[in-house]
C-alpha cells in the first residue's frame, strides 16, 4: 500500500514512544510505502485536493531516522490510505483541514480517522453520549456555573475542550483562595467554554488509556499514574505508564463504545478511564502504542497495521 500520513513535522517525533512512528516503522517491515506531509500542505485546486508530499524512509538510525525525498504535488486519492495524526490543539488549522480531507474523499481518498468523525467527536464532549458511565460534569463558560457546580461536587476538574497532554487542566476545592483567577485564565474571562467533572480520587491509581482498533480493545491498558504531588497521569507531564489487563468495567465500557464509534468512522480510538469512569474520548491522534507494546509484548501497532489493511482491502 501507499500510505500517506499528514503529521506534525517529522523532525519532532520523539521516536522511541511515537505512536505515529511506531505505525510506520510497521508497514515498512510489511513492504508499505511511505509519504508525508503536514496539515498546512493541503490545496484545493482545480476541484480536488492535493497535498505536497515528501516519500519517506526509515534508516533506523537514531535521532536521524528517516530521510525525505524532494516535496511533490500528489492527489490524496491517488494513496491507498491517508492517516491523520496531527496532534491538537484542535484549532482553526485543524478543523480546516478536515474540511480539506473531507473534499478528498469524495475524490475517492480513504482518510483514517474519517474527518467528518474527527469534527463530530470531541474529545471532551463526545463522553457526553454515554452518560451511563460518567460522573457529574458540567460544560460552560460561566463562572458563576463553575462555583455552583463546585458548591455541589466539593471537589472538581476543569479543562480545556481542545487541547491534550494534561494541558490547562487544574483541579479546584472549595475554598480555593485562586478559584475565581483560575477560572478567569480558563475561559478567557467568559468567552471559551470549559468542561468540569466531579474530582476522581482514583486518579492516584492512574488515568487509564484503552484504545480501540477497529471497534475492538486492545487487551492491555495504559495506567498514567500522577508524579508525587500532581494530579494529572499524563504522561507529558511526568506520569508514568503502567501496562494493565482491562478490567470488567474497562471491557465494559468499551463494549459499548467500539461497534459505536466504529461506525462513525474512527478506526484508531483511545478512551481515558479513571477509576469506573469514562473521562474523554480521543480521536485526533491516540498514542500509548510503544508503552503497551514494550511492556507486555502486544504489538499494539500491528493489530493497527491489520485493521488498516483489512479496511482498505474492503473498500
Amino acid at each position: 500500500m501507499k500510505l500517506l500520513f499528514v503529521a506534525d513535522p517529522l523532525a519532532s517525533f520523539k521516536v522511541y514512544k511515537d505512536s505515529t512512528y511506531a505505525m510506520m516503522a510497521e508497514a515498512v517491515h510489511r513492504s508499505h510505502a511511505l509519504w508525508a506531509c503536514e496539515p498546512n500542505d493541503l490545496v484545493w485546486r482545480n476541484g480536488r485536493v492535493s497535498g505536497l508530499t515528501r516519500a519517506v524512509t526509515l534508516t533506523g538510525r537514531g535521532p536521524d531516522w528517516f530521510t525525505a525525498a524532494a516535496p511533490e504535488w500528489r492527489p490524496l486519492a491517488g494513496f491507498d490510505a491517508v492517516l491523520m495524526r496531527k496532534d491538537p490543539p484542535f484549532d482553526e488549522g485543524y478543523l480546516n483541514a478536515t474540511y480539506l480531507l473531507e473534499m478528498a474523499e469524495r475524490d475517492g481518498a480513504r482518510v483514517f480517522n474519517k474527518p467528518r468523525a474527527l469534527r463530530d467527536c470531541n474529545e471532551k464532549l463526545t463522553i457526553a453520549r454515554f452518560p451511563q458511565f460518567t460522573v457529574p460534569s458540567l460544560v460552560t463558560c460561566m463562572g458563576a456555573e463553575v462555583h455552583a457546580f463546585l458548591a455541589e461536587q466539593g471537589d472538581i476538574v476543569v479543562k480545556p475542550l481542545n487541547a491534550m497532554g494534561g494541558s490547562g487542566i487544574f483541579r479546584l476545592r472549595v475554598g480555593d483562595p485562586n478559584l475565581n483567577a483560575i477560572l478567569e485564565t480558563a475561559t478567557g474571562l467568559g468567552t471559551r467554554q470549559i468542561m468540569a467533572q466531579r474530582f476522581i480520587p482514583e486518579i492516584a491509581e492512574g488515568d487509564k488509556r484503552i484504545l480501540l482498533i477497529a471497534g475492538e480493545p486492545v487487551p492491555h491498558a495504559l495506567a498514567r499514574v500522577p508524579a508525587p504531588g500532581e494530579t494529572r497521569g499524563n504522561l507529558a507531564v511526568g506520569g508514568q505508564g503502567v501496562a494493565r489487563p482491562l478490567s470488567q468495567r474497562d471491557c465494559e465500557i468499551a463494549g459499548t463504545l467500539g461497534p459505536v464509534l466504529q461506525a462513525e468512522g474512527l478506526l484508531l480510538v483511545g478512551l481515558d478511564v479513571i477509576g469506573d469512569w469514562l473521562t474523554e474520548v480521543n480521536v485526533t491522534s491516540p498514542t500509548c502504542f510503544r508503552e503497551i507494546t514494550d511492556q507486555t509484548g502486544c504489538d499494539v501497532a500491528a493489530l493497527f497495521i491489520d485493521a488498516l489493511e483489512r479496511t482498505v482491502s474492503r473498500a
